[in-house]
C-alpha cells in the first residue's frame, strides 16, 4: 500500500463545505470518474462510478470531521483503495485534507508508487474543485 496526501486552505466554513460536498461530488471533483448513481447501505452511501472503461462502487461513510471512502469489489482500478477527507476550521475558513492509501496488487516494481502518483493528482484536483466552488 502506498499513502499519499494533499491539503489546502479554503475560504469557507466547515459547515459550508459539508453542505457543498456529498459522496457523489467527492468522486466527481477528483476528475477521473463520473457518479452514475447512489444508494444507501446501512450507515454508508454506495456510489457507482464509471470512466475509462471501468464501472465500480465506492462505499462512502460520513465521519465526525468529513468522509471516508473505499473501493468495493474487484472491478475498480486498484487492488485496494481507501481515502479519508477531513475538514477542520482554520483562520476564518477551513483546512481540507485528503489522505489516500492505494495498492495495485501487482508484482511489478514501483507499481504502487505509480498508483500513488496518480492518486495524489486526483486528490489535488478534488481540493482545487472544492476551493473553486466554495
Amino acid at each position: 500500500m502506498r499513502e499519499v496526501e494533499a491539503e489546502r486552505f479554503v475560504a469557507a466554513t466547515p459547515d459550508a463545505l459539508r453542505r457543498l460536498l456529498s459522496p457523489a461530488t467527492l468522486v466527481e471533483y477528483e476528475g477521473s470518474f463520473v457518479a452514475r448513481g447512489t444508494r444507501s447501505d446501512g450507515d454508508a452511501t454506495v456510489v457507482t462510478v464509471a470512466g475509462g472503461g471501468l464501472e465500480f462502487d465506492l462505499r462512502v461513510t460520513e465521519t465526525a470531521d468529513g468522509w471516508r471512502y473505499e473501493q468495493v469489489g474487484q472491478q475498480g482500478p486498484f487492488d485496494a483503495m481507501e481515502t479519508e477527507v477531513t475538514v477542520t476550521a482554520a483562520n476564518e475558513g477551513s483546512r481540507i485534507r485528503a489522505v489516500s492509501r492505494v495498492s495495485l496488487g501487482l508484482p511489478i516494481p514501483f507499481a504502487d508508487r505509480v498508483a500513488g502518483w496518480k492518486r495524489r493528482g486526483e486528490l489535488r484536483r478534488l481540493l482545487d474543485a472544492v476551493a473553486d466552488d466554495a
